[in-house]
């Protein structure tokens, strides 16, 4: 008999410990002689949780990949009245999380969706649970337009390949759960192929025209497989379970892959070959009804729920756990404060000043990445102050606030302080006099914008060299509670959100060259007194008015969405980068101060060992 060498290459190693474990070990073999364990760094399936979705729902439509998917559709029940409970809300998901897409011009749910993020097509849907419709779109990318309706009504309609070769099938109808198919090209519909099987109803379908597969569906929970090619359905190996009645899928005909929505919720999946159904591993969340979903069998993505539910996984096929983007409890703060000055990185940050009730502190407290520690105080105590927030620890800048305790407006100030990582010192006078302002660079290249100076909500800026300050180019509107400005200099500066007069929030985002602010893309909500973290191309906006959880990224183009804070707050200090930051402090309604610092963590990838046995 050979050997595992002479047949692998490789030698079974005999340790008392694991190695430490990269890409190079993927397929060796070794025993681990204090477990008794053999081992190996062998490919598996999991799923994690990602980035939720900005609107909630089930009875999606999807059509796209795993990097790039545009989801179309909600159906919110039992959350608004029946007359309103479908939605044309659409979202795209870039890979990381999900931004804001044109609006459906079709407010249905069951969109029956296929083709591509920037080429797609719907077909079908249903209007409050009740209508069922006959008509299609097409979106490019950017905006939806009509294409020719179908020559049925359906409500659970099935469709999938490319926006210019489709094949919409099944469903439900008044009548009952035709056998009828339609072949779409982008233009309009032509009958065929019919189905060998007339019960598709919410079947599970993925492919092209010409090499199609649908699995599964309602009416009644049958487990039938059928397969296309081109001109006739032939019956596949049916699935192991009857429990997919209403799945999702992704992949080809022949890699397909089976998810949950199902009716109830479960968490099974199951990949084919062309010939066989095996089990894979389970979602985290048991979910139901149809959801979107984009990808292939080694890498996917599935969002959505009922009751407006928002959650979204994601699968990977490798030698690689992954642990989803998160926020988690870090030390707390000392000195309970809101609207203060932060800087630093997630490892080595700084919080000073700030609002404690009516009271303005003047504590300034280190943070190492797991405990804050009291520093050498401000000159002033003050409150709803801004910093210089890519500042380094030992290098840090403040400016502003008020130094009141109530009112605050009579204490508003225009002093600057500066930390050498030892003592703060009185830094040269800002050119204006502000609080509740927001600033962005570092101690040598500083940027403040914007703030209360009563009665007005200010658009001035100022500009800081290390040395003096001087006016720099106006906001377009004046802002206060604007928190969320971060950016690494002068000429590299972002400003996401605000209160604007008279005292509306805005999803207003602004760019900044050292010259002009110019419009970004805009935040998916309006929101103030949010933090912020990371540099004009690569930045989070989290937390703010309304105890506000929800967390975006920017890519110096468009915002998504991340994971969200697991406490809201207002004029929470942020700091660190797109994916390694602190939200630190803020205040909670009615009124409470908190000490709470939340770190955040993007995705991360760890090779891990699977334990071998015999069957």
């Amino acid at each position: 008999m050979a050997t595992y060498e002479e047949i692998y290459g490789k030698r079974v190693d005999v340790l008392d410990t694991d190695p430490t474990l990269n890409s190079s070990y993927e397929g060796q073999v070794w025993y681990n002689s204090t477990t008794g364990t053999l081992k190996s760094l062998v490919n598996f399936g999991a799923w994690y949780a990602s980035t939720p979705q900005i609107v909630g729902g089930y009875s999606q439509g999807a059509a796209g990949t795993a990097e790039a998917l545009i989801s179309v559709g909600r159906d919110k029940y039992p959350g608004p009245p029946p007359s309103s409970r479908t939605t044309g809300d659409a979202e795209e998901w870039n890979g990381t999380g999900w931004g804001t897409a044109a609006t459906n011009p079709n407010a249905w749910a069951f969109q029956a969706t296929c083709g591509t993020q920037t080429a797609a097509i719907t077909a079908c849907g249903t209007l409050n649970g009740v209508t069922y419709q006959s008509g299609s779109t097409k979106y490019d990318g950017t905006s939806w337009t009509s294409n020719p309706s179908l020559p049925t009504i359906s409500e659970a309609f099935n469709q999938f390949g490319t926006q210019t070769a489709s094949i919409g099938f099944g469903g439900g109808t008044p009548s009952g759960y035709p056998a009828a198919a339609f072949t779409g090209d982008g233009e309009g519909w032509t009958a065929g192929p019919n189905l060998s099987n007339d019960k598709r109803y919410g079947t599970g379908c993925t492919g092209t025209s010409t090499a199609g597969i649908a699995f599964g569906g309602q009416a009644p929970t049958n487990s039938t497989v059928e397969e296309l090619d081109g001109t006739t359905w032939t019956s596949g190996t049916a699935m192991p379970t009857t429990g997919h009645n209403m799945p999702t899928g992704v992949g080809s005909q022949s890699s397909a892959f089976a998810l949950p929505g199902v009716m109830p919720s479960t968490t099974s999946t199951f990949k084919y070959d062309g010939t066989t159904w095996t089990a894979d591993a389970s979602t985290a969340t048991p979910r139901s009804g149809r959801l979107s979903s984009g990808g292939t069998q080694t890498s996917c993505v599935l969002a959505g729920a009922p009751s407006n539910g928002t959650a979204t996984e994601e699968y990977t096929f490798g030698i690689n756990t992954v642990t989803g983007a998160a926020w988690a409890t870090g030390g707390a703060l000392n000195t309970g404060r809101n609207g203060l000055g932060a800087s630093g990185t997630q490892t080595a940050g700084l919080a000073a000043g700030g609002n404690l009730g009516p009271s303005k502190v003047d504590n300034s407290e280190e943070y190492d990445g797991t405990s804050w520690t009291e520093g050498d105080n401000l000159t002033t105590a003050r409150g709803e102050l801004a910093a210089a927030g890519n500042s380094p620890q030992t290098a840090s800048l403040v400016f502003g606030g008020t130094t009141s305790s109530a009112p605050d407006n009579p204490g508003i100030t225009n002093a600057s302080e500066e930390y050498n990582g030892t003592s703060w010192s009185s830094g040269n006078v800002m050119n204006y006099s502000s609080r509740n302002l927001g600033g962005l660079g570092v101690q040598t290249s500083a940027v403040s914008a914007g703030g209360l100076g009563p009665p007005t909500y200010l658009a001035t800026t100022g500009e800081y060299d290390g040395t003096n300050w001087t006016a720099g180019t106006s906001l377009p509107a004046g802002l206060q509670d604007n928190q969320g400005m971060t950016g690494v200099s002068q000429t590299q500066g972002l400003l996401a959100g605000g209160e604007g007069p008279p005292g509306a929030a805005t999803t207003a985002t602004l760019e900044y060259d050292g010259t002009n602010w110019t419009a970004g893309g805009s935040l998916p909500a309006t929101v103030y007194g949010n933090g912020a973290a990371g540099i004009q191309t690569a930045a989070l906006s989290f937390g703010g008015n309304g105890d506000k959880t929800a967390t975006q990224g920017y890519d110096g183009t468009a915002w998504s969405t991340r994971p969200s804070l697991a406490t809201g707050r207002i004029r929470v200090g942020g700091l660190g980068t797109n994916t390694a930051a602190l939200a630190v402090g803020g205040l909670t309604s009615p009124g409470a101060v908190q000490t709470l610092t939340e770190e955040f963590t993007s995705n991360t990838e760890t090779a891990t060992a699977k334990t071998l046995t015999t069957s």
